[in-house]
């Protein structure tokens, strides 16, 4: 049976991403997925994209709003984007989306399947398939808008949907992942973020067998056994819960600080003085190094790294201006270091990717041994060099002035304890 990794609350919202953002968001995307699947594979990106914990990290590393629902339809929309020009080099293809797109995906995918010699038509009955039980057989109160489907050469399969409520302002994202599904009726998500509603009906969950059963014997005159069977779902789960609260800010609370302070400290450690050993890229500072680290524990982190997606956001900022407006020009170092990495590796030089995992690797070690500024003196501090390093917004047209970026200024002191 397919593991379920957990659910999330998600405040709707509305607005777009705006263009100077999305086609950063494309590249991010597209150069994190080449250096998972460099070192992990592809269906390793399938299981990371189906854990709500790990994706809303994504989002947030990649300068969305932290805690709304806009990642799903922003990070899905930039992987499908991004990964055209590499999809059949990794043997990964984004179908569907959003709205209209959502309604292409059958044709998407049987385009995909002719191409790579797959069984198109169990791909679009799947997507079909799996669109119905979100949409009838979990009656949650939430109304399917987006409906994505990526899948490798081999035909391995991960489905992110989401559906809305008008009414509560509340969304709730659906994850499935083909490894392990041996049914689509019988409990087949991976996941399920949305805001709890009390009782909802599903039909999916392994505890109603008996009422998918009883549906079939309604008609028959028995409709007691299906009030039984539903009355056992009103049980509660164990499953993970991520609650993604209503505030637009990031709070000090919203963060583990322990694990902030050690990116901090590799940054600061591994600053202009010797970021050219470490990656052999000059002249990018700790600043970056900072967002780098970052990158590379959504690169490499395990499960139990992204409890707290918020943190994800100091990377590179938000949109909506929290926790501070996205530093443009240290998002385009990031960039620029991960796509010299990874163009390396495919030549078979692996140092600079090697050493971006070193990055995380030090982190770690780091923080139970590291003291600093605390979270608000971060922000604060960050928040000063907006100017300098091309902070924007999604209220902003054009970047801020030619200052001249202080990418390579370093981090606040941390101690070793």
């Amino acid at each position: 049976m397919a593991l379920r990794t957990g659910s999330a609350d998600l405040p709707l919202h509305s607005g777009q991403v705006p263009h100077w953002l999305g086609a950063r968001m494309a590249r991010l995307g597209r150069v994190v997925v080449e250096a998972i699947v460099h070192h992990y594979g592809r269906e390793e990106f399938l299981r990371r994209l189906a854990h709500p914990f790990w994706f809303q990290s994504f989002g947030a590393v990649m300068g969305m709003d932290w805690h709304s629902s806009g990642i799903t339809t922003s990070v899905m929309g930039a992987l499908k984007r991004g990964l055209v020009p590499v999809e059949h080099e990794l043997g990964i293809h984004v179908c569907g989306g959003r709205g209209r797109h959502s309604r292409n995906t059958s044709a998407e995918l049987i385009a995909v399947g002719e191409q790579v010699g797959i069984d198109c038509d169990r791909l679009a009955r799947t997507s079909r398939l799996v669109a119905k039980v979100d949409s009838a057989a979990v009656q949650d109160g939430f109304d399917l808008y987006l409906h994505s489907f990526v899948v490798t050469d081999e035909g391995a399969w991960t489905i992110v949907q989401q559906g809305m409520n008008v009414e509560r302002r509340q969304a709730r994202r659906y994850h499935w992942l083909s490894e392990g599904l041996q049914s689509f009726v019988d409990q087949p998500h991976a996941a399920i973020e949305g805001p709890n509603q009390g009782e909802i009906v599903n039909l999916t969950d392994r505890r109603a067998a008996d009422a998918r059963a009883c549906e079939v014997e309604l008609v028959r005159g028995d409709p007691d056994r299906i009030l039984t069977a539903l009355h056992r779902l009103r049980d509660s789960s164990t499953s993970p819960h991520l609650s993604m609260p209503a505030h637009h800010d990031v709070r000090f609370s919203d963060v583990l600080l322990r694990r902030l302070r050690a990116t901090l400290a590799v940054a600061a450690d591994c600053g202009p003085r010797n970021f050219a050993e470490l990656l052999l890229v000059p002249g990018v500072g700790a600043r970056t190094i900072f967002a780098l680290a970052m990158v590379s524990e959504v690169v490499h982190g395990a499960p139990c790294r992204f409890s707290d997606p918020a943190r994800f956001s100091l990377a590179h900022g938000g949109k909506d201006g929290h926790p501070f407006p996205v530093p443009v020009k240290v998002y385009d170092e990031t960039i620029r270091v991960m796509r010299a990495a990874v163009d390396h590796a495919k030549l078979g030089n692996d140092d600079k990717l090697a050493a971006i995992r070193r990055l995380d690797e030090q982190a770690r070690v780091l923080e139970h041994a590291v003291a600093g500024p605390g979270f608000n003196e971060f922000v604060a501090e960050e928040s000063q060099h907006v100017p300098d390093n091309g902070g924007q917004t999604v209220r902003d047209s054009g970047l801020h002035g030619d200052r001249r970026s202080s990418a390579g200024r370093r981090p606040r002191q941390l101690i070793l304890l």
